[in-house]
């Protein structure tokens, strides 16, 4: 870890000496005190768990101006617990990759969240939470999708009027599905953004083995922001959610519903407060209802971006 720490400090470091490039560190760290339920424990702390706002980290990134309206750029993110310091097993779990950029649009290669994730990171209300009641029941586009990939290849296009769309392949050699055996997987959103209205379709398929699909969006009102999505991920467990963002004072409030309408029925519950401290520390207390086991979860709990 320590290794780590200088490795990423001497590149943050270095940084300014390349000629039109920018190299920051950036990170999160997040805490909370709850329940979850689990069997023989008690309240306690959490960190990187379902009920935090977010998992810490502390990633390093990268953009270089290669002339003519082209850059190169590069993410490395690994997970930290706030309980203990430990770190990912893989020390670069979160984020791996490199991408050209410019008017063609962008070009992404190795470990990255996927498209998937993006997609329904668009209309999502509490910003894809650990505790997010939609990511908890449906995930993203079910076992077909996932928030990462391994060995990705995406490409997304230029913003045409408020429309996007990536798609992001792992090929075959790459053994997307261990399980199944070299397998190839696909990948894609279209995410429409044009004033208070947002709009993402999600698909995601391993070859031969699953897929799964989404739809969802999220329109500002003024007063309050609402969101619905239909969701048909990897297996039975097809539904919808719905949900609503609103200020009491200072105070940004959250309520979602996720309720799966095939095989076993349940629904999930989740109500977020958020406090802001700064522009970048904010507060916040989430209850989980988990619909199916019957099963009440809650914390409060501060998140720090730097």
């Amino acid at each position: 870890m320590k290794k780590t720490l200088i490795a990423l400090a001497a590149v943050v470091a270095t940084g300014a000496a390349f000629a039109q490039s920018s190299v920051t560190m950036y990170g999160v760290a997040d805490i909370s005190v709850g329940d979850d339920n689990v069997a023989g424990t008690k309240f306690r702390a959490f960190a990187s768990n379902t009920m935090n706002n977010g998992t810490s980290r502390l990633g390093v990134r990268g953009t270089e101006d290669l002339g003519g309206g082209l850059k190169a750029s590069f993410n490395f993110e690994q997970g930290i617990s706030l309980l203990n310091g430990a770190t990912d097993a893989n020390t670069y779990q979160r984020a791996a990759w490199v991408e050209l950029s410019g008017g063609f649009g962008a070009l992404r290669a190795g470990r990255s969240l996927s498209p998937t994730f993006f997609g329904v990171a668009a209309y999502e209300l509490t910003g894809t939470a650990n505790y997010s009641a939609l990511v908890n029941q449906f995930g993203f586009a079910g076992a077909a999708g996932g928030s990462r990939n391994n060995s990705m290849i995406a490409y997304t296009t230029p913003n045409m009027g408020g429309l996007t769309a990536t798609i992001g392949t792992v090929l075959s050699g790459n053994d997307a599905s261990a399980a199944a055996g070299n397998q190839s997987k696909y990948d894609l959103n279209v995410i429409y953004k044009s004033g208070p209205l947002v709009a993402a379709f999600t698909y995601a398929k391993v070859q031969g083995v699953d897929k799964g699909w989404s739809l969802g969006g999220s329109y500002n009102l003024g007063a309050a922001t609402i969101a619905a999505s239909y969701q048909d991920p990897t297996g039975a467990n097809k539904g919808f959610t719905i949900g609503a963002s609103t200020k009491a004072g200072p105070v940004m409030l959250t309520f979602d519903i996720a309720r799966v309408t095939s095989g076993a029925k349940n629904t999930d519950f989740l109500l977020e407060a958020k406090y802001p401290l700064s522009k970048r520390t904010f507060a916040y207390g989430a209850f989980h209802r988990e619909g199916q086991a019957k099963v009440n979860t809650y914390g409060v709990g501060v998140r720090h971006n730097f």
